[in-house]
């Protein structure tokens, strides 16, 4: 499809540019379009100061596949600026193009693997999706084929300003929407059953405080009975048999005492719990009462969520009415990106080069195919496993007699052969080392190279070890 030009004049409708998985689309928006609530990706403030003030001059499909682009001019950062759109199912994406293609930001982050690393991310060059273009093998149907004629026309003075994206704004558009409503009534009914759960066992703590309240007579009487015979008691009692005159033949009562309290801290101690028990009494029917109300709001609240057509409005009902808490959203702003892990421990040696050791097996296959030159120095300790060691130097840079040796150390500390007097090290350019096909992580083969005899040398391994480290 050639690029269709953006005509000037005031804009009558939006341009609708959705990644959703449910709805990928791009196309006039004619219904009403509700403003986000809640936390956003900074991608979109990278958005707002690239592209507010500029000028959208065309829309070009690429290579007839499911892919827009969408050029600017007049970016307030200067430069080549474009909406690069790929509606590919569940894999949608929205980038944002530099010069030459070159991606500055990506709405939906790629995992980057070993075995496949992330094909949309910033700084690198945008390429179609398995490296070229494949235009459809057979034409594709028209949208009024694929989409049916809806049901209602548009709001505003023209309804058939934008027929065709009307049809797509009610076929995905509604989709997309079912979608996001699903998701919020399932929060809310989430947080629901949460805060039921809550209620239900604050409600049984009263009970049981309902029950304990039931022993606050005997308990004040067990304080009179032990005044009585205060002056008989001594610390380290941990009972005492009383004669209880509120009972008929003023029957023997044991009581309980703490034998690290004295006789006077004992008799506090049981008129306070006495007290505390009077106090609960007061408000326990209240309680209860409000206890049970809230529940019996919150479980006909859950029963609305299941057929509400607006669960998030009904989640900020319940939110303003106390019921619920504000529903936390976690703010990208304060996340913490995650630490890309580095598959090897990095040292310094002299000339200012980097030692890169290998951790574990399938990390040494990894420093040694992706995070190494093919003219920097591979070492290894002869007929002993072990880290793989990277000397990092490249196009004319030699590496001194230490630097060489260092690296040869490093190789020998991370092996079995930790500790030895002497060992022999492999030593071949990075270029010459081969990962059979097959082969279990940390088994390659050599072409060529050299061996190292290495002695220890316990104070110049323990400098390199203790001393300043790559990032």
């Amino acid at each position: 499809m050639p690029p269709v030009p953006i005509p000037d004049g005031p804009p009558h409708l939006r341009l609708r540019l959705s990644a959703h998985v449910d709805g990928a689309r791009i196309h006039l928006q004619q219904g009403r379009v509700h403003s986000h609530k809640g936390s956003h990706s900074e991608v979109f403030d990278r958005l707002n100061g690239e592209l507010t003030g500029a000028t959208l001059r065309s829309i070009e499909q690429v290579g007839g596949d499911r892919i827009a682009i969408l050029e600017f001019t007049h970016s307030p950062k200067g430069g080549r600026r474009a909406l690069l759109l790929e509606f590919l199912g569940r894999h949608s994406n929205i980038s944002l193009l530099g010069p030459e293609d070159r991606i500055l930001e990506v709405l939906v982050p790629q995992p980057d693997k070993p075995e496949r690393p992330a094909r949309l991310a910033p700084g690198l060059i945008w390429g179609p999706p398995g490296g070229v273009l494949r235009p459809p093998p057979k034409p594709q149907s028209s949208i009024e084929e694929s989409y049916p004629e809806p049901d209602e026309v548009p709001h505003g003075p023209v309804p058939d300003r934008a027929p065709l994206s009307w049809r797509v704004e009610i076929a995905l558009g509604r989709v997309a929407d079912a979608t996001i409503v699903e998701q919020d009534r399932s929060r809310l009914i989430a947080r629901l059953e949460r805060r039921i759960k809550r209620a239900r066992s604050a409600l049984n703590g009263i009970h049981r405080r309902a029950q304990a309240t039931e022993e606050c007579p005997r308990i004040k009487q067990d304080g009179e009975l032990l005044k009585s015979t205060l002056g008989t008691l001594r610390r380290g009692m941990k009972d005492v048999m009383v004669a209880d005159w509120f009972e008929d033949g003023a029957p023997q009562r044991k009581i309980t005492l703490d034998p690290k309290l004295n006789p006077s801290q004992n008799l506090e101690k049981i008129f306070a719990r006495a007290r505390k028990l009077e106090k609960a009494m007061a408000s326990l029917e209240q309680d209860q009462s409000m206890a049970e109300e809230r529940i019996a709001r919150l479980e006909e609240l859950s029963a609305q969520a299941s057929t509400s057509e607006n669960p998030l409005q009904l989640d900020l009902d319940a939110v303003k009415a106390g019921l619920l808490e504000t529903r936390q959203e976690a703010s990208p702003r304060k996340q913490k990106p995650k630490a890309q892990r580095i598959p090897y421990r990095s040292f310094h040696t002299e000339g200012d080069l980097e030692i890169r050791v290998g951790r574990t097996a399938r990390d040494n296959d990894d420093l040694t195919l992706h995070h190494s030159r093919g003219l920097d120095l591979w070492l290894h300790t002869q007929d002993v496993p072990g880290s793989h060691v990277i000397l990092r130097t490249g196009r004319g840079v030699q590496p001194s007699e230490r630097a060489l040796q260092d690296a040869a150390l490093l190789a020998v500390h991370f092996s079995p052969a930790r500790g030895a007097t002497y060992c022999d090290v492999h030593l071949v350019e990075r270029k010459h080392v081969h990962k059979p096909k097959g082969a279990k992580p940390g088994l390659v083969t050599l072409a060529g190279g050299k061996i190292l005899r290495v002695r220890a040398q316990p104070e110049r391994l323990a400098t390199l070890l203790r001393g300043p480290k790559a990032p």
